[in-house]
């Protein structure tokens, strides 16, 4: 976990709390449940990048990303979504189910980088662009199109030329290389579970969260 002073410990204290009770935390959103409302105490108006929030918020979103019971995904409204370990096993029975909603529409590139995603377990951008010839705003379009449909783990990483790429896995590698023995769950029941607490948390705080396959 990032370092942190003992004043942001305190509030990072709550934030994993709230993490653990809730089990979906997005960044920022009006009115979803977030990083910037736990730690805020309620939602910021204008951009949450401005002073002082910016830095309290970028800190402690990293902190909670290095989490070992978070996992992050591109699931609510397209957003990035902090998912705790107990819902863990729905993501992967979801992720890996390679249902029309996820294949549908999908570019002929993101078909492409899912298909040598497959083969290798693992690629990384900044090599795809090196190696494979791939046009930089061509890829960051096709991968997000895999993450936001749940077909691939994303992951931002620093290169060795001190710039970010975006580091792509299978499901079933990711599982591995964390130690992750998710068991076996029907896809539906996996759906209906993120549906139940999606909805509850949309009631509850008069929220408009969308889940990628509704």
């Amino acid at each position: 976990m990032a370092e942190l002073t003992s004043a942001q410990r305190r509030v990072f204290v709550k934030l994993v709390k709230e993490f653990e009770r809730l089990g979906l935390l997005l960044v920022s959103d009006p009115k979803f449940p977030s990083v910037i409302s736990t730690v805020a105490g309620g939602p910021i108006k204008g951009s949450w990048w401005a002073p002082p929030w910016g830095e309290i918020i970028f800190v402690h979103a990293n902190a909670l990303g290095d989490h070992p019971d978070a996992l992050l995904t591109k699931m609510i409204s397209g957003k990035i979504t902090f998912v705790h370990r107990r819902l863990w096993p729905a993501i992967f029975a979801i992720g890996r189910a390679r249902q029309p909603w996820q294949l549908k529409n999908l570019s002929p590139l993101a078909f492409s980088v899912l298909k040598k995603l497959d083969d290798a377990g693992t690629l990384q951008t900044d090599w795809m662009i090196a190696v494979g010839g791939y046009e930089s705003k061509a890829l960051t379009k096709a991968t997000n199109e895999l993450e936001t449909k749940l077909l691939v783990y994303g992951e931002q990483v620093h290169t060795e030329k001190g710039k970010h790429a975006k580091k792509l896995e299978t499901w079933s590698h990711w599982a591995k290389r964390v130690g992750f023995k998710p068991g076996k769950i029907d896809v539906d029941k996996a759906k209906q579970e993120i549906e139940k607490i999606v909805d509850d948390l949309n009631k509850k705080f008069g929220a408009r969260g969308k889940l990628p396959w509704r």
